[in-house]
């Protein structure tokens, strides 16, 4: 058995779910006129890894300052360490990688940030079957909380769920608390959602559709929000905390962030890989957060791990 026998039918999905949720996000910018650039990029003959992609990136639009979404579909020789943890009898195995990842970044400070990723991975161990697995999931990171927004997130991430058992949401909710933690803060993310990695316990046509409902409930899980939260009034005030929690997201994505550190270590394209940074971001030295503030309300109500649904 091929390491690629079931790219086909996986890499049709996946291509079409970025093609679908672009589109989507494109009909917020028909005023600014602003709409995604589409980059097919292919890897040269003599690099470590090859393969090939599309990124489709908005930028400076009236609702999203950043919107990438990327697909990329590549072969190594050798499996980096990010992609060994839990399975270290693969270590060094050639492999094939393909997934979708986005990360929106709006401009209001209202509306959240949105980070979403799809993905199987097969390595091939010489004389073995394939190893095929599954990974993803979605989490919301909010500048300002909305309750109603963060229960939304997570019943759409639990629907999506549910028809492959119900033990999948709490465990999958539970591990997305877990990895979204910058542990030099010793703080969340965001509000969290859904995250799972080296899935294939349900085989392999199971362990793909549950990958496809997460990738295909994105938009029934953000775009309400957006729609929400889009035109709201805002401030320099709040401009400017959205800035500075921007910060925190790239902290994240350079120091913690396995997909990152997957593609820089495995010679992956460097542009794709951080199509997921905002645009701007700050910082600032032992910023106060005045108490009673809605700046504080995201530290004191939303930051830290909660049960959203009941």
């Amino acid at each position: 058995m091929s390491a690629h026998v079931f790219s086909p039918l996986v890499k049709d999905y996946l291509i079409g779910l970025q093609t679908s949720i672009t589109s989507a996000i494109g009909t917020f910018e028909v005023n600014s006129g602003k709409t995604f650039v589409i980059d097919h990029w292919k890897k040269a003959a003599d690099e470590p890894l090859q393969g090939e992609g599309i990124t489709q990136i908005l930028e400076g639009g009236e609702v999203f300052e950043r919107a990438g979404c990327g697909f990329s579909h590549v072969r190594g020789a050798k499996l980096p360490p990010s992609a060994t943890q839990h399975r270290p009898e693969l270590a060094g195995a050639p492999f094939e990688a393909m997934g979708v990842s986005l990360v929106f970044h709006p401009r209001n400070p209202y509306v959240p940030t949105v980070h979403m990723n799809v993905r199987m991975l097969a390595a091939t161990v010489p004389g073995k079957d394939p190893v095929c697995w599954f990974g993803g999931g979605m989490d919301l990171t909010p500048y300002y909380g909305f309750e109603e927004d963060a229960v939304h997130f997570h019943q759409t991430c639990k629907t999506a769920l549910t028809p492959f058992g119900d033990d999948k949401y709490p465990k999958f909710k539970t591990w997305c608390d877990e990895y979204f933690y910058l542990k030099h803060r010793q703080e969340q993310r965001g509000v969290g959602g859904v995250f799972f990695d080296d899935f294939s316990e349900l085989g392999f046509e199971q362990s793909f559709a549950m990958m496809q409902s997460v990738g295909s409930s994105l938009q029934d899980a953000y775009l309400p929000i957006v729609n929400r939260r889009k035109d709201m009034p805002y401030t320099e005030r709040e401009r400017e905390f959205q800035l500075y929690r921007r910060g925190r997201y790239v902290e994240f994505n350079l120091v913690w962030d396995r997909g990152t550190h997957f593609g820089l270590q495995s010679g992956g394209r460097t542009e794709s890989i951080l199509l997921s940074m905002p645009p701007l971001a700050s910082w600032s030295y032992q910023r106060p957060i005045e108490a009673g503030t809605a700046e504080a309300k995201l530290y004191t109500d939303f930051l830290p791990v909660r049960e959203w649904l009941r």
